[in-house]
């Protein structure tokens, strides 16, 4: 079974469990639900360390223009996706509350005992840990560093991919208990349905602007460029990896006339680089929690900037894992907005209920993102970029 159907039975099964409330089992979830938070809480930092390490290893090492303009066109594109999401979500989300009142995080549930899993490093620490050892292994080309922090990559991968996301639909069971048995429940759900087909909408619209920025530049029509990643589309909603939808993306690329030189490494680059889709999904879902969790207040746009800016430098460490990118984002939750365990549980629930949609956007901008540096080598005469100057 698909990891969103298993999502789906831990969400019905937690709902039911805690509309009964019987004691002994509601505390044995809400107890599963407090240590695996913790155990999240402690795998985030190194998460961060080792991908950015790794990811700013290989890219700091290359040169030439080329690489300059890919890495800072998908970064505008994936701080301008959280800017839209942001005033989308804004809009949207307070005709939703209009009739409701807000949900608290309330402490009606305790679990049998707690268990404290401190971090061994704050999440801050962990990004500049990130580009310091990252830039620092690319100006020295230290191969035994490179090693290590490749080999944590690989750890801290299968961690998440055998330890983490099998185990969410337990976590997220636990956290609807808690939400069913304090009454909270029903209200949560009618706002995040809602959000999240927005969400998927607000997806929408962000490829229709990637590819009339993209038909501009280059004077060729927008919609034929978007009939033409279709396929790479739909390929993502498959398998929610932008890694395993590259070959797809490639070439639907190419038939865009990217020329293969730069389709060869942008695709792959952006693939790791650009994730606009998941992005609008996090700025969007977090909005969503803040609003029904009466122990926040929606952010003004001049306390989410920050948060956008640095969540499109959190997405190099994303993993090409379903779900990567919302556990790569979890350490700027946590610490720039101060998200509590249950507001991490929903933003998980809410974000892998999505997640195909996310990858989708996410590789059909990839696109719109080569067409521009198409464009971009053309005009500069760069044409010195190989499929081999990607790791």
């Amino acid at each position: 079974m698909k990891l969103i159907g298993k999502l789906v039975i831990g969400i019905i099964a937690g709902i039911l469990i805690g509309l009964m409330n019987i004691g002994v089992v509601t505390q044995f979830f809400v107890t599963v639900k407090n240590i695996f938070g913790q155990f999240i809480g402690f795998v985030i930092p190194f998460i961060i360390l080792f991908f950015i390490t790794a990811g700013v290893s290989k890219l700091g090492s290359k040169s030439g223009k080329i690489v300059g303009a890919t890495v800072g066109t998908a970064y505008l594109s994936t701080l301008l996706a959280g800017i839209f999401a942001f005033f989308i979500a804004v809009t949207v989300i307070p005709f939703l509350n209009a009739t409701e009142s807000p949900v608290s995080e309330g402490s009606g549930v305790e679990g049998f005992f707690a268990l404290e899993i401190d971090p061994l490093m704050g999440v801050i620490t962990a990004l500049v840990m990130a580009f310091l050892f990252g830039i620092g292994i690319a100006k020295t080309n230290s191969k035994t560093l490179m090693n290590i922090f490749e080999e944590g990559k690989n750890i801290i991968d299968l961690v998440i991919a055998k330890v983490i996301i099998p185990f969410l639909p337990v976590y997220i069971a636990g956290i609807f208990v808690e939400l069913a048995s304090e009454g909270a429940v029903f209200d949560t759900l009618q706002v995040f349905g809602t959000v999240l087909l927005v969400a998927v909408i607000a997806h929408w619209l962000w490829i229709t602007l990637q590819y009339v920025t993209a038909g501009v530049i280059t004077k060729r029509n927008p919609f034929v460029l978007i009939k033409n990643m279709l396929p790479a589309y739909f390929t993502g909603l498959g398998t929610m990896s932008s890694a395993a939808t590259i070959p797809v993306t490639l070439k639907q690329t190419k038939k865009n006339n990217v020329r293969e030189e730069v389709a060869n490494f942008g695709v792959p680059l952006c693939a790791t680089i650009h994730l606009s889709g998941s992005v609008i999904t996090i700025v969007a879902c977090a909005v969503a929690v803040m609003s029904v969790l009466g122990d926040y207040t929606v952010p003004s746009f001049g306390q989410m900037l920050p948060v956008i800016a640095m969540l499109g430098v959190i997405m190099i460490a994303a993993p090409g894992v379903p779900g990567g990118a919302i556990m790569a984002a979890l350490g700027v939750l946590t610490t720039m907005l101060g998200f509590s365990e249950a507001a991490i549980g929903l933003m998980i629930a809410l974000y892998m209920a999505q997640d195909s949609f996310g990858t989708a956007a996410n590789v059909t901008g990839d696109g719109a993102i080569n067409l521009i540096i198409n464009r971009f080598a053309k005009k500069d005469g760069d044409s010195s970029v190989s499929s081999s100057d990607v790791a």
